[in-house]
């Protein structure tokens, strides 16, 4: 399969298959199809003219995806109405919203690719022998274009926070 990447990422140091092709900085932020959690469809297009965050996490129900979530929650408690925070995994819609409600977490947008794994595909997220996404971080500007992308290597470990938040500073900042 093209844009088949074996050991890309590992899970506990056992190296697995990343499908899709990764995007790169300057990039123009591939088109996705994914299901909200009132089971709508929602696409890139649906952002158009915010700044946007977005989380791909294995599953909302792991300790590391249940943090980095919140933390992006508490994150986005401080962005203005021109910032939007998509979290994207292959966790079916009803999980993700009795997730957030368990939560509270209220401005992250949860976002489920379990029907096409469209988004997978379109950033070179899809983990195939755990049809999951590989946790990664992207930042999209308002013309959407990537702005930042982190694929981190290793499924057990947190994204670069830090990193994420100057380079959306940065894009808002202009």
């Amino acid at each position: 399969m093209s844009g088949e990447r074996v050991g890309a990422v590992t899970f506990k140091g056992k190296p697995l298959t990343v499908l899709g092709d990764p995007v790169q900085v300057g990039d123009k932020a591939p088109e996705f199809t994914v299901i909200d959690n009132s089971l709508m469809e929602r696409h890139l297009r649906d952002y158009a003219g915010k700044v946007k965050l977005i989380a791909s996490v294995p599953s909302l129900d792991t300790g590391i995806c249940d943090a980095e979530t919140r933390r992006w929650n508490e994150e986005a408690s401080k962005m203005g109405d021109d910032v939007v925070i998509l979290t994207i995994s292959a966790d079916l819609p009803f999980a993700q919203k009795r997730w957030c409600g368990a939560a509270g977490v209220d401005r992250v947008i949860t976002l489920s690719d379990h029907r096409d794994m469209s988004f997978a595909l379109a950033y070179g997220t899809y983990v195939k022998e755990l049809r999951l996404e590989q946790r990664a971080v992207f930042i999209v500007d308002k013309d959407d274009v990537i702005r930042y992308v982190e694929y981190v290597p290793e499924i057990a470990q947190h994204p670069d926070y830090d990193a994420a938040l100057a380079a959306l500073r940065a894009v808002l900042e202009g």
